[in-house]
Parts: C-alpha cells; sequence; structure tokens
C-alpha cells in the first residue's frame, strides 16, 4: 500500500504545525486531529529524526518544522513516516521480492516498475505547499 495512516497524520500534523509561528505539542495535535496522541508521537518522531521536523523539549517544548513548505517533498514525508519508500506493490520497485523463478518470468513486472517510477516522480517534485495551496 503506498499510503496509510501513519502518512496522512504525518502530511497533516505539517499543516497544522506549520501554521502557527510556535511549537505544538503532540497533546494539542492529537486533540486537533481527533487521534491517537501515542501514534501520533511516533510519527513526530520519525519526521524528527529525519530532519523534517524541530523536536523542543520542555514545557513550551514540542515540534516545529525545520523547513519551509516549499522545500518538504511528499515522497521524503512519505518515508519518513512509513519508515521506507513508499510502493504500490511490494515487487514493484526491484523484482528481487519475486520469489523463486517468477522474477525472471513475471510479465506484468515491467509495468508495475514504470509505475513506480512514475510515482516517486511525481512525490518527489510534489511539496507541501503544492498540496496546502489546493
Amino acid at each position: 500500500m503506498l499510503l496509510t495512516r501513519a502518512s496522512e497524520y504525518a502530511l497533516l500534523s505539517l499543516a497544522l504545525i506549520g501554521e502557527g509561528g510556535e511549537p505544538k505539542d503532540v497533546e494539542t495535535l492529537s486533540k486537533q486531529l481527533d487521534i491517537s496522541k501515542s501514534f501520533l508521537a511516533k510519527v513526530l518522531q520519525n519526521l524528527a529524526k529525519n530532519g523534517i521536523l524541530i523536536s523542543y523539549k520542555g514545557a513550551k517544548g514540542g515540534f516545529a518544522l525545520n523547513k519551509r513548505f516549499d522545500e518538504i517533498s511528499i515522497i521524503e514525508v512519505i518515508k519518513a513516516a512509513e519508515g521506507k519508500n513508499p510502493s504500490v506493490f511490494d515487487c514493484s520497485p526491484s523484482q528481487e521480492c519475486c520469489p523463486g523463478d517468477r522474477a525472471n518470468s513475471c510479465v506484468i513486472w515491467p509495468f508495475l516498475n514504470r509505475l513506480q517510477n512514475k510515482i516517486d516522480g511525481f512525490l518527489e517534485n510534489l511539496t507541501l505547499k503544492d498540496i496546502l495551496d489546493n
């Protein structure tokens, strides 16, 4: 699956964090988005580990953007949130996932791989600003 709830929550959180000038804490974000605080905390920590957010500790702590909206590609958000590259199918990025001899005889893999490459290119060029401007 290309996108899961982790990606959705990451994108929604980034939009809310970016609209304010101050860091936003997990509790506030989870209430605004009506989602699990513990799951959201993991997603935001992954975004911080990958340099998309900055994490501040303490009473006035929380998360703030580390980049401008136009510098954050959607593919980097998905990779950070999911912990892996997005893929249409498990085998679409590489035939190595195909069991046994099927890798050499799969007639649909070239199509799946081209589709994956087009989606990757689209997501690399699409920024958070592009999404929020529409």
